[in-house]
């Protein structure tokens, strides 16, 4: 049991550092991109192509640039934990209602599920990440629906547009019909165990698998090929998708060390294995979750 308890705890601050800094990292590009919108992207780009796709006014952008380099900074620390994940979770949940919401009204549409949705489960993670000690019971509640909403959505979308995603597939891979009708199959699985309270931990460590297989097959390999053709104009939506997709991976592990089943929780215990559990207590909240 302790093995798996150093395991859990080990792969939370692993998730953890991945989220912060891929939270970072869209803050840079925001500030990046915000810069060269207001010189040369062109008239084509109506909004900043870095989630969460703010409109190109580049005060407002500047200014949710510096907020997210703080709050993914703040992740690092135990001490600022709780602030930066609170306020990143209400940034992007507000930016993705205010700003996408009014442009994208298709409930079911890739831009609803690109724009609005990606914020949403990003805000959902972040807000998830102090564990259920850190936030109001509501909030955490509230951010495991959100979620749960988020990636039944996602895997509807699998087969919505099964063979546009089958293409996205390397070629080197086989069987890209049969993988994505698994993953479509697995986000709705992950999203009903997050709303129903069951096998959660399970659901975060699968999640955060797909995501961290999609970065390096996918979305890497594409930024890759800008180095590889010198001159080549850099695509912001590419190193968009790299943040997201680690934001998604880092995320859902560093969830799974404080998940736990609902039966767990009305027993006031933390689920490790089968017929295995502990008390949680406050001095190991504060210290061997600390980065």
């Amino acid at each position: 049991m302790e093995g798996t308890v150093t395991w859990l705890i080990m792969l939370g601050r692993f998730g953890r550092l991945l989220f912060s800094l891929a939270i970072i990292g869209i803050g840079v590009e925001t500030l990046i991109c915000s810069y060269v919108s207001s010189h040369s992207l062109g008239p084509h780009y109506q909004v900043v192509p870095v989630i969460p796709w703010l409109p190109a006014i580049p005060s407002l952008a500047y200014l949710v640039g510096a907020i997210l380099v703080l709050c993914g900074a703040g992740l690092l620390f135990q001490r600022t934990l709780v602030v930066s994940s609170i306020t990143l979770g209400a940034l992007m949940l507000l930016c993705g209602l205010a700003f996408d919401v009014p442009r994208h009204f298709d409930l079911m549409s890739a831009p609803w599920r690109t724009n609005v949705l990606e914020p949403i489960a990003i805000g959902s993670l972040a807000w998830l990440a102090p564990g259920l000690g850190g936030i109001p019971r509501w909030l955490h509640r509230a951010s495991r629906y959100l979620l749960a909403f988020a990636l039944i959505v996602f895997g509807i979308g699998h087969f919505q547009v099964l063979t546009f995603i089958a293409s996205l597939v390397p070629v080197w891979i086989p069987w890209h019909w049969f993988w994505t009708v698994f993953f479509g199959v697995a986000f709705i699985s992950a999203g009903v165990s997050f709303a129903a309270g069951f096998l959660q931990r399970w659901a975060a460590l699968g999640v955060g698998l797909m995501f961290a297989l999609w970065t390096v097959t996918i979305h890497v390999p594409a930024v890759l090929s800008f180095f590889r053709n010198p001159g080549a104009p850099q695509a912001p939506d590419k190193w968009s998708d790299v943040f997201i997709v680690v934001a998604l991976w880092g995320g859902s592990w560093a969830l799974a060390r404080d998940l736990r089943d609902r039966r767990d929780l009305s027993l006031g215990q933390i689920r490790i294995g089968p017929n295995q559990t502990i008390q949680p207590t406050a001095g190991l909240a504060k210290s061997t979750f600390d980065l």
